[in-house]
């Protein structure tokens, strides 16, 4: 692939993960956007339906881990590189889950600020942020 091609392919992907991010109040189903946008540590815990709410931030999940995966072959082009990610993205959603399960379950305010960085974690493309440069010092130091 051609240097022009491999950054229209990565702008056209990071695109993409803006793209979820604005338009993410209308694609999907999630009561703490505008709880967590006002002074949550003072705030009860909104109304929720916890199954909606699970499908959703797992569909979001899916979506930005397709990308994510995507970046990350389009930037390195080694396929050992995504298989490693798949495992370390699939880890973390099960550890994610069930960790926000607990805190939507249980709500309590001193757990706020907890759960709104695993929300975090399962809701934005972190992990990304986290493995390209590792994956990118892994390359430079071998």
């Amino acid at each position: 692939m051609g240097k022009y091609k491999k950054y229209i392919w990565l702008f056209f992907l990071f695109g993409l993960l803006v793209l979820v991010r604005a338009f993410e109040s209308k694609l999907f189903y999630d009561p703490y956007l505008r709880f967590f946008q006002n002074d949550y540590l003072y705030l009860d815990s909104p109304r929720r339906e916890i199954f909606k709410l699970t499908l959703f931030t797992t569909l979001r999940y899916l979506i930005n881990t397709v990308i994510s995966l995507a970046i990350l072959y389009v930037f390195f082009k080694d396929k050992s590189i995504v298989k490693f990610s798949v495992i370390v993205y699939t880890l973390s959603y099960i550890i994610l889950l069930v960790l926000f399960l607990y805190f939507v379950f249980n709500p309590k305010q001193e757990d706020y600020y907890m759960f709104f960085n695993i929300r975090r974690f399962l809701i934005q493309p972190l992990l990304l942020l986290l493995l390209l440069p590792a994956f990118y010092y892994q390359r430079k130091s071998a």
